[in-house]
């Protein structure tokens, strides 16, 4: 068996590679395949719309919300948001805590003015900041949830009065949080809900109205939302297979149930590695991911032992990001408990080896 603890794309339910696989091939028994059926016959529409009513039920929507399924990842929303709504004369505020909202930044000062309310640069963004002043003119307030190369996640929800941002892209419907709050959510599908190639957006009908119209259409979230997520021919085979992990959310239990199951995961594997004094975990333990965890080893001479018994063993995708180095399993949604386990006793086998 392999075990997938690859940090995106990543592991998806073996039934979704199952039905997109046979859909590929015929499906819903229309002797057409998936990769070939026109998006504006009414069996795409009803993928479409099937898939958006689930994100609005899993989450909790209100009625205020409006979904989109866009091309691109989620680094297109780092410059479509800015040119959608700062300027010259307006500010928007973000939190920088890792390399994504580095990256969302650098792209928002192409628009206009950016204030940077804190960052955790300082001790290689091993920690999100906690005590930072908005300024209450900024049209909009950026974070990222979840920040998959460093293995840090915010826990709490920004008590802000101005429109809530958040790139949620490795931590999407893992864990119940009130949704409802927040102004713009995007998400790149290839961790938690799907392939790569689309970006889930939540957006605020208000928030919405806000939005410039002097920009090209495709940019304009105005124009997407007129037209339900087909401006232009969107990415049908990765907003179906966006669809079928949405059914397999919500039959196993939905997003409260996978978060259980997300608390087991990341609670066996850091209590292994606290356990065993051959491995640091260099992130603040209140600031830890329950998605993405980071770990060393305070003898770098093991490293590549280590990863050669994780290759043994079927380990797939443990290797740390090359910007930090070590080692980071990532533990989304499909991700099984076994797996876990599994990888748990190759750490207690090895970390005891060499103790």
């Amino acid at each position: 068996m392999i075990h997938n603890f690859n940090a995106g794309p990543s592991i998806l339910p073996k039934s979704v590679f199952e039905e997109a696989s046979q859909a590929i091939l015929n499906f819903n028994n229309t002797g057409l395949s998936i990769l070939e059926i026109g998006h504006r016959t009414a069996l795409f529409e009803e993928v479409l719309n099937e898939a958006v009513s689930l994100v609005k039920e899993l989450m909790h929507l209100d009625h205020q919300k409006e979904v989109l399924f866009l091309h691109g990842g989620a680094s297109t929303q780092f410059f479509q948001l800015p040119m959608n709504y700062l300027s010259k004369d307006k500010k928007a505020a973000y939190l920088d805590a890792g390399v994504w909202g580095t990256k969302a930044i650098k792209e928002a000062k192409r628009f206009g003015q950016v204030d940077v309310v804190a960052t955790s640069k300082d001790k290689n963004y091993a920690y999100i900041p906690k005590d930072y002043a908005v300024p209450h003119e900024a049209v909009y307030f950026h974070y990222t949830t979840n920040n998959t190369i460093e293995g840090t996640q915010m826990h709490s929800i920004p008590n802000l009065s101005m429109p809530l941002v958040a790139d949620m892209s490795s931590d999407i419907l893992s864990r119940v949080m009130d949704f409802n709050k927040f102004s713009f959510i995007y998400a790149g599908a290839q961790k938690n809900i799907g392939v790569a190639g689309v970006n889930l957006v939540v957006i605020d009908k208000k928030f919405l109205e806000k939005s410039s119209s002097s920009i090209p259409s495709m940019m304009d979230y105005k124009q997407h939302v007129s037209n339900g997520s087909m401006l232009n021919t969107p990415p049908v085979f990765a907003i179906y297979v966006c669809l079928l992990t949405l059914r397999w959310l919500k039959q196993l239990g939905g997003v409260t149930a996978i978060e259980t199951i997300n608390n087991q995961k990341a609670e066996l594997l850091y209590s292994a590695l606290e356990s065993l004094p051959i491995f640091h975990l260099p992130v603040a333990k209140e600031d830890r991911s329950k998605m993405n965890v980071v770990f060393t080893m305070k003898n770098e001479e093991l490293e590549n032992k280590f990863l050669s018994r994780c290759k043994e063993e079927n380990m797939v995708g443990v290797k740390g990001h090359r910007s930090v180095g070590g080692f980071r399993a990532s533990l989304y949604n499909a991700l099984p408990l076994s797996s876990v386990e599994a990888f748990v006793e190759l750490i207690k086998d090895f970390g005891n080896k060499y103790a």
